[in-house]
């Protein structure tokens, strides 16, 4: 994967769509992807604990410990390939490994710069009142942050899967507004986990 160049925002995911998609597999997706939801569950409690003990690390320190930063990015990362293969995009029928590390031969990454020092300021209001904007438009398309469960971009994959059963096909333009959308909100999630101080754009897409 491209690492992330000085303009580009430091949290960033990819999707490689993986065509044929099979039509009917994603009936039953749901019912796949529980295993990964019940680990998810256990990492998601961890990542709140470290966010805590980061929040209060960076604050008095102006650093995020590597060991948690690392690790929150794994979770991230472990979520988005289940999103990716299930519910957020069926951009694939591989199924996604169990692990928080860099996967290049799975079709779906996320990726964020470590940050060498973050405001110590900042730290206190970025990730409510700062965000607040962006989580009122990331509830809309995706119905929360983390593993996303509803909004727009469900309604939009469930359209394309239909289509695809019937035409073989997965609609390009319904793929593009998936993925932007996706990438609006794993860039505001790994604001609010506290990842980095630049500010989200308001666009969809990279």
């Amino acid at each position: 994967m491209t690492e992330p160049t000085s303009t580009s925002y430091p949290v960033t995911i990819r999707g490689d769509l993986t065509e044929p998609i099979s039509r009917w597999l994603f009936l039953v997706k749901w019912l796949l992807i529980i295993p990964h939801l019940v680990v998810l569950l256990f990492l998601y409690i961890g990542c709140a604990v470290s966010w805590i003990i980061s929040l209060f690390a960076i604050l008095f320190t102006g650093k995020y410990p590597r060991g948690l930063f690392d690790f929150n990015v794994g979770v991230l990362r472990w979520s988005w390939r289940v999103g990716f293969y299930s519910y957020q995009a069926l951009g694939t029928d591989k199924y996604p490994p169990f692990t928080l590390q860099k996967r290049d031969d799975y079709p779906a990454d996320l990726d964020v710069t470590y940050p060498e020092r973050l405001s110590q300021g900042l730290v206190l209001v970025k990730w409510w009142l700062l965000a607040m904007p962006h989580y009122i438009v990331v509830g809309l398309l995706q119905g929360g942050l983390g593993y996303r469960s509803g909004g727009l971009v469900i309604v939009l994959v469930i359209f394309a899967a239909v289509a695809n059963l019937f035409t073989g096909k997965y609609p390009r333009d319904i793929w593009e507004l998936a993925m932007g959308a996706n990438h609006w909100g794993y860039r505001v999630t790994g604001y609010a986990a506290l990842m980095t101080d630049k500010y989200p754009p308001f666009r969809l897409g990279e």
